[in-house]
């Protein structure tokens, strides 16, 4: 109800503004309009007071615009029945008289300093705020897109809070772009102000004395003083608008209401409070200086500091008294623990000693619900379920180093020193510290302590927190080791999970008589290329029909590819276009004439030199291609692939290798040249 009712009302009122500057208001419709504009703006500072954040107020920037046109249009209609009538309502009659006591010059200075303290310390200051949190937003908007892609890639967020997040940062960013154009307006009404005021004056001066025969006192007295009490009742509201606008330009981001976090976050500051009202009590002491008024304040300060500091000891002290719960440890040495020492993990991940706050949830330390997270997403990306990750501390390692295991076997470590982010920019020379690679793309960054955060964010560089940090290398370990963390119970569980709801596929995998080793070896190849296993149904169908044929497993996984050819393209693909790279008819006749086969599959007998000029034309393919800003795949023939990709993953390891029969109708293809044997290549 709310909704429709504000999508019909606020059309009508920006068009009952435009026809209040022509048509002429009663002075009793007037008064009622000069109240709501006045209400209107109480409205506004107390909902900005209210917001724990600007974008609880999103559309502040067009209510800004409404209440300014509101309130020139008042201007128009007061600045009419003043010069036509000489009488704008008791409103204005009540502020020319009553608020400046009937004084025109008492009310000239009240409207003047109005004026001043609006137009010069209050606008200018907020839109001073306004220009340098656009620029600073816009110019932060990369880094904080990036920083979602990290989390989104590393498994903390899903795609609903990814999407969410960025639809957040562009709202933020259009948000203060928009007050930036509107802080103008408020500007351009401060002026505006001051031109009414004084054309009133003059006008119903000249009105009174030259159409009404009035006397010159007569004229200012009634004229003046209704000009003034115009100005007071418009210039009052507008000033409420422009604390308002101020105060949403300059409010940060928090949980609670402004209120709550000034009187919070000044409610720690007790001993500040108690040496400040013992300073406003030395005042007292100096000669010539009223000594009531500086007692009570400085008094009232020092007990108020007094009282918070013994409610902030008292709240330590029952955190001291809390009980402590002794954890058992168990015995090293009985059978449950030894048996657990011989197991090894399929996964663990080992912290040094100043790491351990990462997962100290009183520390909020959240890297164990990031892990979970990861695997959550592993499952939607690879369909597959890592084992848990073991995490524990090592004592034996440098501080600030972490370390990845695999089956017991090192396989990655990395650098997270304590209190410090990893900042990743264009320009690194702008930091302080040392130049180092971020553990996964290998980008060249910096780690910085947290006081340079907010510099190197308004810079657009990606700023990165240590768990992300970690989360991501572990993310990228786990996708390139899945064949080790597939197991064979895994493979035995992912079974029956197809056999819930598609019994007669794994009744024929049965009949064909292939054991979950074969199945097993089967994924892992899969696995080791980044194909997805989530379509397990359609995969046990595809071993199923070739096992009738063949039991080498080469041929079943290209026989698989085949089928999940869409799936495999749509995942490199960019926007419907796939970018490829092909063989030269003569370089891919060439190595089809060099294929051999032994027990272990396919691999190119060629010579040092030819594999050289081979590796070197691809390498120098690829890269002219990355350049151009493009992630492409190498396609050859289908007999040729499993060779060709034992060959590729030598000389550059993550470029996929897919054959002619699993390029997908659905998609774009972009040829972007062929490898050839040129005299560039020897």
């Amino acid at each position: 109800m709310p909704k429709k009712l504000g999508a019909s009302l606020f059309p009508l009122a920006v068009v009952f503004v435009v026809a209040l500057m022509v048509i002429p208001v009663p002075t009793v419709l007037l008064d009622v309009l000069l109240a709501c504009n006045l209400g209107l703006a109480i409205l506004m500072l107390l909902a900005s007071l209210n917001v724990s954040k600007a974008l609880d107020l999103s559309a502040f920037p067009s209510l800004l615009l409404i209440a300014t046109l509101f309130r020139l249009g008042l201007n128009v209609s007061t600045s009419r029945l003043i010069l036509a009538e000489g009488d704008a309502g008791e409103v204005i009659e009540a502020f020319g008289s009553f608020v400046i006591g009937g004084s025109l010059v008492v009310g000239l200075v009240v409207f003047f300093i109005l004026v001043v303290i609006q137009f010069v310390v209050i606008t200018n200051g907020a839109t001073r705020v306004a220009e340098v949190a656009a620029r600073f937003t816009l110019d932060a908007m990369p880094g904080k897109q990036m920083a979602i892609d990290a989390d989104l890639n590393a498994g903390v967020i899903d795609d609903v809070e990814a999407r969410h997040r960025r639809n957040e940062v562009t709202a933020e960013a259009d948000f203060y772009g928009a007050m930036d154009g509107a802080s103008k307006f408020v500007k351009g009404d401060a002026i505006a102000a001051i031109v009414i005021t004084a054309v009133n004056l003059i006008g119903g001066l000249l009105v009174g004395v030259i159409q009404r025969d009035q006397a010159i006192g007569e004229a200012v007295q009634t004229y003046s003083l209704l000009t003034v009490g115009d100005g007071l009742i418009s210039q009052i509201p507008a000033l409420l608008v422009s604390i308002s606008s101020g105060l949403i330009i300059t409010r940060a981001a928090s949980a609670d209401d402004l209120g709550s976090d000034v009187t919070s976050q000044f409610a720690r500051q007790h001993k500040a409070l108690r040496m400040g009202g013992l300073a406003m009590m030395a005042f007292a002491v100096a000669p010539g200086i009223p000594k009531l008024p500086f007692l009570i304040v400085g008094g009232s300060a020092w007990l108020l500091g007094r009282r918070l500091g013994n409610e902030a000891e008292a709240m330590e002290r029952e955190m001291l008294d809390l009980p402590v719960v002794a954890e058992i440890d168990e015995d090293p040495n009985s059978p449950a623990e030894l048996n657990r020492a011989l197991r090894i993990e399929p996964l663990s991940l080992e912290l040094a000693v100043d790491l351990v706050d990462l997962v100290d949830p009183a520390a909020n330390g959240d890297l164990l619900d990031r892990v979970q997270a990861l695997r959550r997403k592993l499952v939607e990306e690879l369909g597959i379920v890592i084992p848990p990750v073991r995490t524990r501390d090592n004592v034996e390692l440098e501080l600030g180093t972490y370390l990845v295991r695999i089956h017991g076997v090192e396989v990655a470590t990395g650098h997270a020193p304590a209190g410090r982010l990893l900042v990743i920019a264009d320009d690194l020379s702008v930091f302080p510290g040392p130049e180092v690679f971020e553990p996964v793309f290998g980008l060249p960054a910096k780690w910085i302590g947290p006081e340079h955060r907010a510099s190197a964010e308004a810079m657009g560089a990606t700023v990165v927190d240590r768990a992300s940090v970690v989360t991501t290398h572990l993310a990228e370990i786990a996708r390139e080791h899945a064949p080790q963390l597939l197991s064979r119970q895994d493979v035995k569980a992912l079974v029956e999970l197809v056999r819930e709801h598609d019994g007669a596929v794994v009744e024929d995998l049965a009949a064909c008589g292939v054991s979950l080793a074969e199945t097993q070896q089967v994924l892992h190849q899969l696995l080791a290329e980044q194909v997805p296993i989530r379509d397990l149904t359609r995969i046990l169908e595809v071993i199923s029909e070739r096992a009738r044929v063949t039991r080498d497993t080469e041929l079943v996984v290209e026989a698989v590819r085949q089928q999940l050819g869409p799936t495999i393209c749509a995942s490199r693909a960019n926007n419907g276009h796939l970018a490829v790279i092909t063989l030269d008819p003569l370089v891919e006749q060439g190595l089809l004439g060099a294929l051999q086969r032994n027990e272990t599959g396919s691999f190119l007998a060629l010579d040092p030199e030819t594999a050289a000029r081979v590796g070197r034309a691809l390498a120098g393919q690829l890269r002219d291609a990355e350049q151009h800003g493009h992630e492409p795949v190498l396609v050859c023939a289908p007999s040729l692939r499993p060779a060709m990709r034992n060959f590729v993953s030598r000389v550059v390891p993550h470029m996929p290798v897919l054959s002619y029969d699993e390029l997908a109708d659905h998609l774009i293809i972009d040829d972007l040249g062929a490898v050839t044997l040129d005299q560039s290549n020897v």
